[in-house]
């Protein structure tokens, strides 16, 4: 496949950016803008899981006799811890992360256990316990995976996204009659058909998988759901087209993109202490504030590091880029945990002047902040941006 260069293809379009830029501009164009990332849980355990599968697709079995059983589950959990450790280091390097939950490790074992079952129904091996799985079977499913966790690109280098698995797709006889591109997803399953942004991802690698084999035989997109071992399929027709308008739309502006504030766009979003455009519709009526975790930025009073406690002030905005007024509503704030940490780092560092507190809980008169809460400076735009 040609190599484009950069100034030739220019930035590269995901589904996840893709999704992004549909939601809100300015989400994708502060995602671009190398600020701290933030880890969470959950994508730390599906990425576990999905290396684990890979692993295991792809572990040599080289003088293994064919008939041996119960070697699958402690190959499995082994490689699973192995894949864990992994994701713990990145998760605890990353610069805003909460509390590494390793009692979700059992969570884990069951998501991979979810996907072997969905790979066994899929080589028409029929319900098998994992003990039960021989070398020969494990041979056989091998086989059946002609890729694991690749990369797919169009040939103009503009389009790029994350296979999981490719794999044979057999008749009743155990017969090819085409191919399967499956997305393993570690969440929830959805309660009736595919959400419209997950169909797209499964058909976006659909389309450039057959864009780049012309030969192709017959290819169906499949989101392989590992909570309860649930399979769907994606049909519908090509969203290249759709992708590349969205590409041309997204290029990267030296000026801020247009921000849609929404309650789903919003409520899910990671850059809001760079992003004036939320707390603005808040003040204006279009967010509607719920619930007992609130997205707040204050002015720290009187910080007392030694017990965790500070005065804090609730700072509202003066105008749509940022600038903030004091409101005179003051309340007591304990920290604890990861906010504490950042809480001290910001004292260490001297910084002066408005703090965005993400997810303080609220349910008395005492605001909350623990390793669940952001504890950032409030660096509208490109105010806080530092370029690499």
């Amino acid at each position: 496949m040609k190599e484009w260069a950069y100034n030739q293809r220019g930035h590269q379009l995901s589904p996840s950016a893709w999704n992004n830029f549909s939601s809100c501009p300015r989400k994708f164009w502060l995602s671009r803008q190398r600020l701290p990332r933030k880890a969470g849980m959950a994508s730390a355990i599906g990425t576990a899981v999905h290396n684990s599968v890979e692993d295991l697709c792809n572990l040599n079995l080289d003088g293994r006799e064919g008939s041996e059983l119960g070697w699958l589950p402690p190959t499995a959990n082994a490689i699973l811890e192995k894949q864990w450790e992994a994701e713990k280091e990145i998760f605890l390097r990353t610069p805003r992360h909460p509390r590494w939950k390793q009692e979700e490790f059992p969570r884990a074992r069951k998501l991979l256990i979810g996907s072997l079952n969905i790979l066994f129904a899929k080589a028409r091996t029929g319900q098998v316990a994992l003990s039960q799985v021989s070398i020969d079977m494990w041979r056989e499913i091998q086989q059946m995976v002609l890729a694991a966790e690749g990369t797919l690109r169009t040939s103009c280098g503009r389009l790029m996204g994350r296979l999981d698995l490719l794999v044979s797709d057999l008749d009743e006889d155990g017969n090819v009659v085409g191919w399967i591109v499956a997305d393993l997803k570690t969440g929830k399953p959805p309660p009736g058909e595919l959400y419209d942004t997950v169909s797209r991802q499964l058909r976006f690698y659909r389309d450039i998988l057959c864009e780049n084999n012309p030969d192709h035989p017959p290819v169906k997109a499949e989101g392989w759901y590992s909570d309860g071992s649930v399979v769907f399929q994606a049909e519908g027709p090509s969203v290249l087209p759709e992708a590349f308008e969205a590409w041309e739309a997204s290029k990267i502006t030296e000026t801020p993109m247009e921000a849609r504030p929404d309650q789903e766009a919003c409520g899910f979003c990671e850059w809001k202490a760079w992003c004036p455009s939320w707390v603005w519709a808040q003040a204006q009526g279009v967010l509607k504030p719920s619930g007992i975790f609130r997205d707040m930025i204050a002015i720290l009073e009187k910080v007392e590091i030694e017990n965790g406690i500070c005065l804090v002030e609730r700072m509202a905005p003066v105008d749509e880029i940022g600038n903030l007024a004091p409101t005179g509503q003051r309340a007591g704030a304990v920290f604890a945990g990861q906010a504490l940490d950042r809480l001290k780092s910001l004292v260490d560092e001297g910084h002066q002047g408005p703090v965005f507190l993400g997810g303080v809980r609220l349910d008395g008169e005492t605001w909350k902040l623990g390793d669940w809460c952001d504890v950032l400076p409030w660096s509208p735009l490109l105010q806080g941006i530092k370029r690499g």
